[in-house]
């Protein structure tokens, strides 16, 4: 995913484009409420009170959910890091009948996420090297502002910087949490010769001298460096608008694949068992399944 420059000529405002949808919405209710016969809307008016009262509990639900899923996360956290030593070499599993010069589980990130129809498309052949030095991903949720926070610890690699972080910053509604915006924190120090998300061309013509340009390319790790939403001043034009959108929702998709189904379920990725269950990890097994293996499952899934 490139990350796309927006020019001071044509630049249209992106806020103003979304908030006049949102207007459009707005008139076309208020012409269906006038087109009604006065007792229809006066069952309407009832109606959109009852909606009002399950907004009401709606909203109680998903705030009970988050200090749920926090306190989870928090429990998740001992399992994480053991699975992290296991898989970096640091811990040795017991029983082992001898000691082998390989260490870990070499590729186990970068297996895991082949593995994903989602994260497979964004993972380049030049890319694979460097995904092979992938020893950890780690996500929290933060909440000033509110959001979450990936963090990809790399071995020695092509990097100088050997941790990239992403935040994402969120905007409360009345159901799910939007997206507000994404940042990646950790600019990639390359080594000289390593850059996986720009090439040198050259352009040259009988009359001038041959011109080397730096290109952008496509990487996994344009990742780290999300598409940028404008102020709400700048001007952006609608096909540029559009173009925006289009790369957040994306870029959303894979942060939300990572935290929800790689993140948790990362060994079945790896072994390739969660291929065959798109849902992986939340109806995959039924209770039953769950009641008999869950001290079995437990371990495999840390």
């Amino acid at each position: 995913m490139n990350r796309i420059e927006l020019s001071s000529e044509d630049k249209a405002n992106l806020v103003e484009t979304l908030k006049n949808k949102l207007q459009a919405l707005v008139e076309q209710h208020v012409d269906v409420l006038e087109s009604l016969a006065p007792a229809v809307k006066k069952r309407v008016d009832v109606l959109m009170e009852i909606q009002s009262q399950h907004d009401e509990l709606e909203a109680k639900f998903f705030e009970e959910k988050a200090a749920l899923e926090a306190k989870y996360q928090k429990l998740y956290g001992p399992l994480y890091s053991k699975r992290s030593k296991i898989v970096s070499g640091v811990l040795e599993v017991k029983g082992e009948a001898e000691e082998r010069e390989e260490k870990g589980v070499p590729y186990f990130w970068i297996n895991a996420m082949k593995n994903n129809e989602i994260l497979a498309e964004e993972i380049h052949e030049s890319d694979e090297e460097a995904l092979k030095y992938l020893k950890d991903i780690k996500w929290c949720r933060i909440d000033d502002p509110k959001g979450f926070k990936f963090e990809f610890f790399f071995d020695t690699n092509p990097f100088k910087n050997q941790v990239r972080t992403k935040t994402y910053h969120m905007i409360d509604e009345d159901d799910e949490p939007i997206l507000e915006k994404a940042i990646g924190y950790t600019k990639i120090e390359w080594h000289p010769g390593y850059c996986l998300t720009q090439v040198l061309t050259k352009e040259s013509s009988e009359s001038t001298k041959p011109i080397t340009k730096i290109e952008e390319c496509e990487s996994f790790f344009n990742f780290f460096s999300p598409p940028q939403v404008p102020n709400d001043d700048t001007k952006i034009d609608e096909n540029t608008a559009e173009e925006l959108q289009n790369q957040m929702e994306r870029d959303y998709d894979i942060a939300s694949t990572l935290r929800d189904k790689i993140i948790p379920h990362a060994v079945s990725w790896f072994t390739g068992e969660a291929v065959q269950d798109e849902d992986y990890g939340t109806s995959w097994v039924d209770d039953e399944e769950e009641d008999d293996d869950d001290d079995e499952y437990s371990d495999e899934e840390a």
